[in-house]
C-alpha cells in the first residue's frame, strides 16, 4: 500500500462517528411500540374499567326496574341497545354486567393465584408435602372447571361471593402444579444449593430465592384465569346456576334472550360483544406479559 492511500485510510473518518446516536422511545409512545398488544389489551381494559365505575353517569337507568309495555323494543333513541322481554333497558343492564364480570375475573385471578402460589411453593420445596397434596390437586383437575362450579354452586345459594369461590376452587390447582413446576426446577440451582449449605432457613430460601422467580409465570398465568373466570361467570349465570337473575350480568342478559334470539337477537349481541372484547382484552395483556416477562423474546428497538 503506497504512502497517499495509507494517508487516505487513516483520514478516512469512522462510520458509527458520523451516524447520530439512535435514542430509545420513552414514555407513552415507547411502550406502545414496544409492547402492542399489551397496549391494545389494557386500552380495551380501562374503557371496559370505565364503563362500569361510572355506569350511573353514562346515561343509564335502574337496570331492574321493569316495564312491560315497552318490551322488546328494536334499538332506537330511547333504548340505545333495545329492551328484554321484561321491557328492561338492556344498555343500562350490559354496562352494570360490567361490574360483575370484572369484579369475578379480577378476584378470581388474584384469589386463585394467592393460593395456588402458596401450595405450589410449599409443595415444590418441601418433599414431605408434595405426593399428598399434588394428588389432591389432581383429583381437583380430573372434574372440568365448569362442572366443578355447578357442583359448588349446587351447594350454596346463587350470589356474586359465592360464584367467586367456587370459580376460585376450580382454578387453584392449575395455578398450584404451575408454580410447583418453577419451585422444582429453581431448588436445584447453584445459588439455593448454596443457600442451604450456609444454613439459611427454609422460609428465608423460599421468600428470597424462590418466591421471586415465580412472579414472571404466575403474572401471565392470573390474567388467563381472569379471562377463563369471566367465561365461567357467565355459563354459570346462563344455565341458572350463578348470579341471582335479577342481578344485571352479561350471563343474565344473555339468558333471558335466548328464547327470542331468532327474532330479537339484539338481546344477546351486545352482552356476548362486550364479554368476547373483555376476555379477549385480558388476553392481549397477557399475551404481552408473555412477551415482554421471557428475555428470550425482549426485542430491541
Amino acid at each position: 500500500m503506497t504512502d497517499a492511500a495509507s494517508a487516505r485510510v487513516v483520514a478516512a473518518p469512522d462510520l458509527p462517528d458520523i451516524l447520530p446516536p439512535v435514542k430509545a422511545r420513552r414514555g407513552l409512545a415507547g411502550f406502545v411500540v414496544r409492547h402492542p398488544t399489551m397496549a391494545i389489551g389494557l386500552a380495551i381494559l380501562a374503557v371496559m374499567a370505565f364503563v362500569a365505575i361510572f355506569a350511573p353517569l353514562l346515561g343509564t337507568v335502574d337496570p331492574t326496574a321493569l316495564a312491560p309495555a315497552k318490551r322488546t323494543r328494536a334499538p332506537s333513541a330511547d333504548f340505545w341497545f333495545g329492551s328484554d322481554a321484561f321491557g328492561r333497558d338492556i344498555y343500562s343492564r350490559v354496562l352494570y354486567g360490567a361490574r360483575v364480570s370484572l369484579l369475578v375475573g379480577f378476584a378470581v385471578a388474584a384469589l386463585a393465584s394467592f393460593a395456588g402460589l402458596v401450595i405450589g411453593l410449599l409443595s415444590g420445596y418441601i418433599r414431605a408435602v408434595d405426593g399428598i397434596v399434588m394428588r389432591a390437586m389432581d383429583g381437583l383437575m380430573s372434574i372440568p372447571p365448569i362442572l366443578l362450579a355447578v357442583a359448588l354452586m349446587a351447594l350454596t345459594r346463587a350470589s356474586v361471593g359465592n360464584v367467586i369461590m367456587s370459580i376460585t376452587i376450580a382454578e387453584i390447582p392449575r395455578v398450584a402444579r404451575l408454580v410447583r413446576g418453577v419451585v422444582l426446577s429453581l431448588r436445584e440451582q447453584p445459588y439455593v444449593e448454596a443457600a442451604i449449605t450456609t444454613g439459611t432457613t427454609t422460609p428465608r430460601i423460599i421468600l428470597k430465592h424462590i418466591l421471586p422467580n415465580t412472579i414472571a409465570p404466575l403474572t401471565v398465568q392470573a390474567t388467563y384465569i381472569c379471562g377463563s373466570a369471566m367465561i365461567v361467570e357467565s355459563i354459570l349465570s346462563f344455565i341458572g346456576a350463578g348470579t341471582p337473575p335479577i342481578t344485571p350480568s352479561w350471563g343474565n342478559i344473555m339468558a333471558d334472550g335466548r328464547a327470542l334470539w331468532q327474532v330479537k337477537p339484539y338481546i344477546i349481541f351486545f352482552p356476548a360483544i362486550f364479554l368476547s372484547l373483555t376476555v379477549l382484552a385480558v388476553n392481549l395483556v397477557g399475551d404481552g406479559l408473555r412477551d415482554a416477562l421471557d428475555p428470550r423474546m425482549v426485542k430491541r428497538l
